[in-house]
């Protein structure tokens, strides 16, 4: 191992041969290696035990609106933990933050992408979520079709805890910003198949919810079972 990996292995976490060392792609092969030597930034180690992850049946993509601060970054991070499989960035229209198309978006989705790696190794996941490029709501209605998907909304006659699920596919979990989905939005995603569904009696953070409703999610579905 060199570059960063190698960096942080050798020069931060001073790993030393004969240590055991957990070790994966991002794409759902992990291993456990012996270190067998150090050196400036670089990390050398044998493979003792490698498996490889199947995804799991259902696969949950998060529709994350765009929050201000870090509260989005946080949101990839819970939600990463949770279990997320891969993110969608949401243009809504009640955003605050707002990401451009040059640099400072690019650099905003850069940071999106780098806490989903960080929150992965943090939960020792052997699948890296993927976090694709920033949609608009006809892009996320576009996005969302064939898929089941749900648009987490505190009003909502329908319950998480009893929305029919799939088997097996893609559910896609909606949520809005700190502002709340305009009636236009949910409109437009209801055209495109979503089903409004509450979390439960409170309403919840941006960046929170999406981690609560994951844990939801796993235990009605067999994700968990893996």
């Amino acid at each position: 191992m060199d570059g960063p990996e190698g960096r942080h292995a050798a020069d931060v976490k001073r790993v030393k041969p004969g240590e055991v060392v957990l070790l994966g792609d991002g794409a759902g092969t992990r291993a456990r290696a012996e270190v067998t030597a150090v050196a400036k930034g670089q990390v050398t180690a044998t493979i003792q035990e490698r498996r490889h992850d199947e995804p799991p049946a259902v696969t949950i993509t998060l529709a994350q609106a765009l929050a201000k601060g870090d509260r989005g970054e946080l949101a990839v991070e819970l939600a990463t933990e949770a279990g997320v499989d891969g993110v969608v960035p949401w243009r809504a229209e009640r955003c605050v933050t707002r990401w451009d198309d040059g640099p400072r978006g690019a650099k905003a989705l850069a940071r999106w992408r780098a806490t989903a790696t960080e929150a992965a190794k943090q939960a020792r996941r052997s699948r890296v979520p993927q976090v694709e490029e920033p949609v608009s709501t006809p892009q996320l209605a576009t996005r969302i079709a064939g898929s089941t998907t749900l648009l987490l909304e505190a009003t909502a006659a329908e319950s998480l805890a009893t929305v029919a699920l799939p088997e097996a596919g893609e559910v896609v979990l909606v949520v809005g910003p700190e502002g709340g989905v305009t009636d236009a939005e949910a409109a437009r995603l209801a055209e495109a198949g979503a089903t409004p569904v509450r979390l439960g009696p409170d309403v919840l953070r941006t960046s929170t919810a999406a981690a609560v409703a994951l844990g939801a999610l796993g235990v009605r579905t067999a994700r968990w079972d893996r």
